[in-house]
């Protein structure tokens, strides 16, 4: 059995997208399912749109989430270089565009810009499909080369049989036959000596011996045009899996043209690598079991082909978020506190300890992003309304709140010892003194404390982050608001 061989063949044009991360993921797991080779390819013949440092970002995406390649640019391989415009510096795409057209799959277009917009007014006019009808088509080989050595300006187009089908078999979507009368006769090789992808990927992925070529089902309707240029060299058509696109919602594509999340966006807002790729793996693809949650080896064990869906997959960052707190959860204590280190030193700046502030977050947290806010009452109490003493739940109000907080602070400054434990048998035993609801106590306590309807932890945990003096302090700060309205 013939060697898996997938490729990953992005254009450094920005950031990492979903979709393109999508892709490399399935591409990875394609080849390593059948302990294949998985190879990085840079495809830089668009120059125009090359973005300075986009490269290294496609590096440092791809370590960040694990997926390591076999061979690429930046670790060699026997089938470099792996760089498109190194290669095209090297000839082999005219070399193979010229063979082309002695094997009558692809002729010379000495045709302006002027003659196509013409045809293309003419199309419009009629109210029909646009398709070039290249006068260039019928010139013998010979007056197309003497027009060349005379320094006339050209461009290599692909030749397709005016009748018949062309025909392949993908792996999501079945048998798709076109007629040969709808395709249009593409650029291959530019006037500037560039491949376009329609010729490179075709030529890179026969000469790299891809066995499986996965992208996006935009490239359905070229697949056609593709298998002609292999059929006329002769070569073994590669295995496509085309996947369905990532939706931001039932009618738009996810695209950071429109401000939708890059990789790079979702990981600056909070989210862990392992979570964004273990949530884009099932955009489109749905294990056999009810399972969600999946490390990177075990996708390689659970991911299949044949499950794969045709339907487009809608982002959802809600589930995202969802499956980022599972991750955060999961993890042990010193790996949280090591992510949430940045964002404490950034919203605390007092002589709290830090491993405990991260002990009572890691519950409670979905992304990384929020810890500033949800901690930043350490360092300063808020000012806040009494209103939130009052809480139907909990069972409290001013003046249930007023007579809990008294109680509850007489006997916190003569606790002995300030530790977790002693907070919580004082504060429970307490409550059965009193013969009061837990929340009739500790709700107002934790409201003193933080002045937030909201927090990690509740009254126990953060008076003992605080300490003694300072828990103290906010709990008569809590007494005055109260007594003030009574």
């Amino acid at each position: 059995m013939e060697k898996v061989r997938t490729r990953f063949a992005p254009s450094p044009t920005g950031y990492m997208h979903i979709g393109n991360l999508r892709t490399a993921l399935y591409e990875y797991l394609v080849a390593k399912k059948d302990d294949g080779t998985f190879i990085l390819r840079i495809e830089d013949t668009d120059q125009e749109r090359l973005v300075e440092g986009a490269v290294d970002l496609i590096y440092s995406t791809l370590k960040e989430c694990g997926l390591e390649h076999d061979e690429g640019p930046d670790i060699g391989g026997d089938y470099g270089s792996y760089v498109q415009s190194e290669r095209m510096a090297s000839g082999i795409y005219k070399e193979y565009a010229e063979k082309l057209i002695e094997l009558g799959g692809a002729h010379y277009c000495f045709c302006s810009e002027d003659d196509i917009h013409h045809q293309k007014e003419e199309a419009e006019a009629k109210g029909v499909s646009f398709k070039y009808n290249d006068p260039c088509h019928n010139m013998t080989l010979e007056e197309a080369r003497q027009r060349i050595a005379n320094g006339e300006k050209y461009v290599v187009r692909q030749n397709i049989p005016l009748t018949g089908t062309t025909s392949f078999e993908d792996e999501v979507y079945g048998h798709i036959e076109v007629e040969n009368s709808i395709l249009d006769e593409s650029i291959l090789l530019k006037s500037d000596g560039f491949p376009t992808y329609n010729f490179a990927n075709i030529i890179d992925d026969h000469m790299m011996n891809i066995t499986h070529v996965v992208r996006g089902n935009e490239y359905l309707s070229s697949t056609p045009k593709y298998n002609l240029v292999y059929q006329t060299f002769g070569w073994n058509i590669p295995k496509y899996i085309h996947l369905p696109p990532v939706m931001k919602d039932e009618h738009h594509k996810l695209s950071k043209r429109n401000g939708d999340a890059s990789f790079q966006d979702l990981v600056a807002k909070g989210y862990l690598p392992a979570a964004i790729l273990n949530y884009i793996a099932l955009l489109g693809w749905s294990p056999e079991t009810e399972q969600e949650i999946y490390s990177l080896d075990e996708l390689k064990k659970a991911f299949s082909v044949e499950r794969i869906s045709k339907s487009p997959a809608i982002f959802d960052i809600e589930k995202l978020t969802w499956m980022n707190g599972m991750y955060i959860r999961s993890m042990s204590l010193e790996q949280f506190h090591q992510l949430a280190l940045p964002h404490l030193h950034n919203a605390v700046k007092g002589d709290f300890d830090l491993l405990e502030i991260s002990k009572i977050l890691q519950p409670r947290v979905s992304t990384l992003n929020e810890i500033d806010e949800m901690v930043d009452f350490f360092d300063v109490l808020p000012e806040y309304n009494i209103a939130m003493y009052t809480h139907k739940k909990m069972k409290t109000n001013s003046e249930i709140a007023l007579s809990s907080l008294k109680q509850a602070r007489t006997l916190l400054q003569n606790l002995p010892q300030w530790s977790e434990e002693a907070i919580h048998d004082s504060l429970m035993n307490l409550i059965q003194e009193l013969g009061i609801k837990n929340g009739q106590m500790l709700w107002p306590v934790r409201t003193a404390l933080s002045g937030k309807q909201f927090t990690p932890g509740g009254a126990i945990e953060i008076a003992h982050i605080l300490g003694q003096a300072e828990a103290l302090r906010r709990m008569d700060i809590g007494i005055a608001k109260l007594s003030e309205q009574a």
